[in-house]
């Protein structure tokens, strides 16, 4: 058949969570970048799958990064969000950035 597949921000959460699970963070990070570049809305379970997985890959900076792309695209944040990077800094040892966002999103 020619009909190509159209993937969905499911089938890319998908992939993503998968990345995760397998700590591929460069692979879940390349991933969203594709659903990017292919205009595919990204959804908070994409962003958190994700951040997930640049938690489990010691990635700090790209966690909090994509926290500002995530407000930046009006996306909202729950508990999943804000856990998946304050663990992140704690992974990176970063220990006041951590508080940091978590102080700056409790009073959000």
């Amino acid at each position: 058949r020619d009909e190509a597949l159209e993937l969905d921000a499911i089938a890319y959460s998908t992939g993503i969570s998968a990345c995760e699970k397998g700590r591929e963070w460069e692979k879940a990070l390349q991933l969203f970048s594709m659903m990017t570049q292919r205009h595919v809305e990204s959804d908070v379970i994409c962003f958190n799958a994700t951040m997930s997985a640049c938690e489990k890959g010691s990635q700090w900076e790209k966690a909090l990064q994509l926290s500002n792309v995530m407000a930046h695209h009006v996306v909202e944040s729950n508990a999943i969000t804000i856990s998946a990077v304050i663990c992140a800094c704690e992974q990176g040892g970063e220990w006041a950035l951590a508080l940091q966002f978590f102080q700056a999103t409790s009073q959000g």
